[in-house]
């Protein structure tokens, strides 16, 4: 069963997909293809279903509709339920059961054009939901929303412990319709409430830059399908312009797909060095992904590169940064990352319904795993929102400053 992997993670991931409202659903996660499942027919050994077919039968005897917006439940909308509570009690956010209109919904998240506002969530450790990064010249940018801020409410409802697939049904709606977010922000003391006007998002990929003193800036969005061919064009304008400094902008990037990183890696790195590994806790053994061996700038001594990050940067962007960290390519400069670094591979269970699944872990070439606590910069640097509206970019500034010396 061949798997091919999409970090969301997003995923998400990623980015693209996971996760923009648009938000990509799930921080842009890794996971992989969808891939057919053939169920066992017979029931596990030591499992007693009674009890549960003795509630299918009274709730459905004696359960009465007392409110005129209610419906009694179809069986597919009971078995859907089962299946989902099921999900839920592996206590993953990551781990999901999409029914047929939730999974359509997802697949658009991933084709890189919807209606949305541009923002990318994810559930924390705690269960809340968080705002991972806001796309460049969206409503959620525009808005001010920042990275890490949480969402409170939804229009009238509560967002608290409210699953990131759940939000998107409330936050999608047609382009030109209004949505209201209130958000807990670090250091104000109030909640924060923003009102915007849903467009239609279009994910956009890589963008690059000369400036003064032979530094070139390579800002990458997403590790979508064709980002690597997109990156490798952008290392060919770099080196054709002469500059011997790089600037590598993964803020805000929550993800995409893990061949993507890996192959962007390569450029960098010697044949056989490990870019990533999926540790499946002993229930199959380890996989590391390892360079390709381009290593195009191997030998020259002029070259120097610094990537930027926070908490905004996902997934596929905290794998190609902790390899060129550890493998002592660059320096990290920014926050630190969002701690993304589970897998999930999407199932497809028939009739339209997939079920998304963590099968792994990513840990870094030196054995430290993502999720705890994401990668720490190496030049701490941080950016305002105060920053944004006057123009400034700190973080740009510590990595030119870096660059410079």
């Amino acid at each position: 069963m061949t798997k091919q992997k999409w970090q969301a993670a997003a995923v998400l991931v990623a980015l693209v997909a996971a996760f923009y409202l648009g938000v990509s659903m799930h921080e842009q996660n890794a996971f992989a293809q969808t891939v057919n499942v053939i169920p066992s027919a017979t029931q596990p050994k030591g499992v007693d279903m009674t009890q549960f077919w003795t509630a299918y039968q009274l709730l459905n005897q004696n359960f009465v509709v007392t409110h005129a917006s209610s419906t009694f439940p179809t069986q597919q909308q009971q078995l859907e339920g089962a299946i989902a509570g099921l999900t839920a009690s592996f206590g993953d956010p990551y781990t999901t059961f999409f029914p047929p209109a939730d999974a359509q919904v997802f697949q658009q998240d991933i084709s890189g054009s919807f209606g949305g506002i541009g923002l990318q969530i994810d559930n924390d450790a705690q269960g809340r939901l968080v705002a991972v990064s806001p796309m460049k010249d969206t409503p959620a940018s525009r808005a001010g929303i920042q990275s890490g801020d949480i969402i409170l409410m939804i229009g009238t409802t509560s967002a608290q412990l409210l699953a990131s697939d759940q939000a998107v049904k409330i936050i999608r709606g047609p382009v030109g319709t209004q949505v209201t977010l209130t958000l807990q922000r670090q250091g104000q003391p109030k909640p924060v409430v923003v009102t915007l006007t849903r467009e239609t998002i279009n994910i956009p990929i890589i963008d690059t830059k000369k400036m003064d003193g032979g530094i070139f800036v390579i800002s990458l969005y997403s590790f979508s399908e064709n980002s690597a061919d997109l990156f490798r064009n952008a290392l060919r304008d770099f080196v054709q312009s002469g500059d011997t400094k790089l600037v590598l902008d993964l803020r805000g990037n929550p993800g995409g797909y893990l061949e993507a990183a890996v192959t962007m890696a390569s450029y960098f790195l010697p044949v056989g060095d490990v870019v990533v590994t999926e540790d499946f806790r002993g229930k199959q053994d380890n996989v590391s992904h390892r360079s390709l061996g381009y290593n195009v700038f191997q030998g020259n001594q002029n070259f120097k590169m610094a990537i930027l990050v926070d908490q905004g940067s996902a997934s596929a962007s905290e794998i190609l940064s902790g390899a060129l960290q550890q493998h002592n390519v660059a320096k990290l400069i920014g926050t630190r990352t969002f701690g993304k670094g589970s897998v999930q591979e999407l199932m497809d269970l028939g009739g339209g319904a997939e079920l998304k699944v963590t099968i792994a872990r990513w840990l870094t070439p030196n054995g430290s795993s993502i999720s705890d606590g994401g990668l720490q910069p190496d030049i701490p640097a941080s950016r305002t929102q105060a920053d944004v509206t006057a123009g400034k970019d700190p973080q740009m500034d510590a990595a030119i400053l870096y660059l410079s010396n």
